[in-house]
């Protein structure tokens, strides 16, 4: 079949909606189809070179919101396909395909990522309004929406269309490339560069833009002001954006700039080096926008132990006690035990990763997911 997958952001950029739309067209030419991505193009990086198995269209937004961005393009662009996956929210591409649906026989399925949360008074009125009054006419034109998970999916704003039309949801978790995310010798390299050696590392990994303001990393670095008596630990952060200034000033003002290091954004092929040197993993989103946490994936893939926040859709991915720990969102002192937990506990730590591993073989692999995927696509494209 004719596949349009609609996202408002794709690799290069740094995201687990544009990383999971890369894997479902990958997916979804293995199993033979004709994939075609169409997504916003990002005014700070035009020269992409796009090799993959599918076409790329990098459109440019008529008017453009942090990740969103209005693309009427694709009302003529998504004209022919047999079925249309939309990444959901995608603001000012979602309600070009609800118009256009309006007017043709479209077969939609929507991937419902995630509530959206907006920072400030008037941003968030104006996400209220949009779920409220806009996406559920949205989610009623597709034939089929898929969750990330039950958990997360429940206790959501769509939590009452699942009980009102139950058929027409079904759940997909995001998955992780379980053979280049797998347990490794540490990397001297990394442990070289970074001045790792006989050191604990603690990970972050995660968005530092203003997009990502809830992955919670204001959250570690004071919790990190707490172990700061500790001579045994280094913390990484692997990731980039207009934030990191001022995560950067927290550390220098709380003098722990020998304890955290800001690595940036790494390749792909030296993320994986990375998770080889780390001792356990930490999310510490800190709200709903975050939905599913596929870095912490990426670390159990890794077997390494993570610690998240107890969130729905989050902690639908944590066994507690078996692969990690949970933390209330926003707790810095509980976090800062948990750590610590973890730190005295290193046999403990490793059997958690191990056990990390063995959940994402039976559970996340893209394989998996992929044919999960085809199944919706093709039952939703015979109707």
């Amino acid at each position: 079949m004719k596949i349009a997958e609609v996202c408002s952001t794709f690799p290069p950029y740094k995201g687990g909606m544009g990383n999971v739309a890369y894997h479902n067209a990958w997916s979804l030419v293995t199993l033979g189809h004709e994939v075609t991505v169409f997504t916003n193009r990002r005014k700070e990086k035009n020269n992409y070179t796009d090799e993959y198995p599918f076409a790329v269209k990098r459109l440019s937004p008529w008017f453009k919101y942090g990740n969103s961005g209005v693309l009427p393009q694709l009302f003529w662009q998504l004209w022919n396909y047999d079925v249309i996956h939309l990444h959901y929210p995608f603001f000012g591409g979602s309600e070009v395909i609800y118009f256009l649906e309006k007017i043709k026989d479209l077969k939609i399925v929507v991937t419902y990522h995630m509530d959206v949360v907006g920072q400030g008074a008037v941003v968030s009125k104006i996400f209220d309004w949009h779920t409220e009054h806009v996406m559920p006419h949205i989610l009623d034109s597709a034939d089929k929406v898929i969750v990330t998970s039950w958990d997360y999916a429940r206790s959501s704003a769509i939590k009452e269309r699942i009980v009102a039309h139950p058929d027409k949801f079904t759940a997909i978790p995001c998955g992780v490339n379980h053979l280049i995310f797998k347990p490794r010798f540490r990397d001297k390299s990394i442990v070289e560069k970074y001045e790792l050696l006989d050191k604990n590392v603690i990970l972050f990994v995660g968005g530092l833009d203003k997009a990502h303001y809830f992955k919670g990393i204001n959250i570690l670095i004071q919790a990190i002001k707490q172990l700061s008596s500790r001579d045994d630990f280094i913390v990484l952060v692997v990731g980039d954006g207009d934030l990191r200034p001022s995560y950067e000033s927290l550390v220098d003002t709380l003098g722990l700039g020998n304890k955290i290091r800001f690595v940036g954004n790494v390749s792909d092929n030296v993320l994986p080096k990375i998770y080889s040197v780390a001792d356990m993993f930490v999310l510490p989103s800190i709200d709903k926008s975050e939905a599913f946490g596929m870095v912490a994936l990426e670390a159990m893939a890794s077997a390494v132990p993570v610690i998240a926040a107890d969130l729905p859709g989050v902690r639908s991915v944590i066994d507690k006690m078996k692969t990690g720990l949970l933390v209330k969102p926003g707790d810095v002192d509980n976090l800062a035990k948990m750590i610590s937990f973890l730190l005295k506990n290193p046999r403990l730590a490793k059997t958690m990763g191990k056990a990390g591993r063995e959940k994402v073989i039976n559970n996340y692999t893209w394989e998996k997911i992929g044919y999960m995927l085809d199944n919706v696509i093709r039952s939703v494209g015979k109707k």
